[in-house]
């Protein structure tokens, strides 16, 4: 899988963050809205089935006055096979 280099980190080569509690720890957010908790839920659950994907974090929101107010944010890492060159 190639990724959109729009979407990538770049990071300079002597950037030092080996600390695991405090290192970088790059991570994506998807938004799924629907008209009630068990129609975002419904989204978040097809999407996360489709891809290749590590959940770290959900979070929920509520929009006022928008169609489909309730918000499930997912937070992710991909799981990217490793480089083996």
């Amino acid at each position: 899988m190639t990724l959109n280099p729009s979407f990538c980190l770049n990071v300079p080569e002597d950037f030092d963050d080996s600390e695991a509690e405090t290192g970088v720890h790059p991570i994506a957010r998807k938004l799924f809205l629907g008209a009630n908790a068990a129609h975002a839920f419904a989204k978040a659950q097809a999407w996360v089935s489709e891809h290749d994907i590590q959940v770290a974090d959900v979070s929920w929101d509520f929009l006022d006055g928008e169609d489909e107010p309730h918000c499930l944010s997912v937070y992710f890492t991909f799981e990217l096979e490793p480089d083996l060159s």
